[in-house]
């Protein structure tokens, strides 16, 4: 039996990993760019232009979304360490899309390289 340490190292092998400052221009030049951390984790920030597919739907939400139906799609996909994404990106390639790439380190590398982040507007009060 694998761990799931075991799939997502299995996954990464698999998979296109960029670096940070790489994703910086990539970001750019995606069509789609999908954080697949859970809705709360999105909430609390997340990339400028992402859209949330969380893991556990991103097969489903792909599936019914008419924009996402080109295998052809330049996607670029994050979670909070990158594990969560290579396991997408993984089953993105299944499906046949043919150009997926991920985030190496995620969301916690990305704020730690001080890229820019979006964070939710919380009323201010007095």
């Amino acid at each position: 039996m694998k761990t799931a340490l075991e799939l997502v190292a299995e996954a990464k092998a698999r998979v296109h990993e960029l670096s940070v400052a790489e994703a910086a221009q990539a970001v750019a030049g995606a069509d789609v760019l999908i954080d697949v951390r859970e809705p709360d984790e999105y909430r609390q920030g997340h990339l400028p232009g992402a859209v949330n597919m969380p893991r556990g739907l991103l097969e489903f939400q792909l599936s019914s979304h008419p924009a996402c139906q080109n295998a052809e799609l330049n996607v670029l996909l994050y979670c909070k360490t990158s594990g969560r994404a290579a396991l997408a990106a993984c089953a993105m390639h299944d499906m046949g899309y043919r150009n997926v790439r991920s985030i190496a380190g995620g969301y916690d590398a990305w704020v730690a390289a001080g890229q820019p982040v979006q964070q939710p507007k919380l009323p201010q009060f007095g």
